[in-house]
């Protein structure tokens, strides 16, 4: 079972456990926020409400409004300290813990989560996808980016990584049948993070290579 980490004790020293977790990948912290979003905005173009589902201390936000100046944003976590640190920095955006999701009255058109099911625990899984499935408008759009298991890379830097202790890294066979049981329609499924941005060349060739599974990370997406 997933060890339930407190994110509350990371709030300080999550940016800089994460850049060097990272270093020799890039040095560029918000490299990874960027390249999510890219993604994402090829599935869903104008959203008028999007949420980030477990958004930490908000490192994905700027990004988000820069892809999607229009839409309204949301972003919700189960830790307090974090959301604290998160509205500080976005005080234009609308953030709340993620047990008043259910009670929320907005339901989005595109929920944005990245690299958070591993940290769900096992029991909780379903649970949270369906809590997805309830807050996605009807057509909305749901985009899950997680660590890809089968790459040697990533399962060494997910063990090293304080904030990793104790995760179970979901395969893409697994993570799909949490989304299909909720009653999502799934759409398409990529592998992505094959080379590192200091090879620009072969970047070039990742969107073709979504088919295969050794990227360090995986996105699924669907729709209601």
């Amino acid at each position: 079972m997933t060890e339930e980490v407190n994110f509350d004790e990371f709030t300080e020293t999550y940016n800089s456990l994460l850049k060097e977790q990272t270093k020799l990948f890039t040095s560029d912290d918000g490299y990874f926020a960027q390249y999510k979003i890219n993604i994402t905005k090829t599935i869903s173009e104008n959203p008028a409400k999007i949420l980030e589902f477990g958004c930490g201390i908000g490192r994905n936000i700027p990004f988000l409004k820069e892809a999607y100046p229009n839409s309204t944003i949301f972003g919700t976590d189960i830790s307090i300290e974090s959301l604290d640190v998160a509205k500080k920095l976005n005080p234009q955006v609308q953030f709340v813990a993620t047990s008043e999701l259910p009670s929320c009255e907005s339901h989005f058109d595109l929920i944005f989560v990245a690299s958070v099911y591993h940290h769900i625990p096992c029991s909780q899984r379903a649970n949270v996808t369906k809590l997805l499935y309830q807050s996605l408008a009807p057509g909305g759009q749901l985009i899950i980016f997680e660590h890809n298991p089968y790459n040697p890379v990533t399962r060494k830097i997910v063990s090293s990584c304080p904030f990793d202790k104790g995760v179970i890294l979901l395969a893409p066979r697994t993570l799909k049948k949490y989304v299909r049981e909720a009653g999502f329609d799934l759409y398409r499924q990529g592998f992505c993070l094959f080379f590192p941005p200091w090879l620009p060349l072969l970047n070039n060739i990742e969107p073709y290579l979504k088919w295969l599974p050794l990227g360090g990370q995986y996105w699924v997406h669907a729709t209601k």
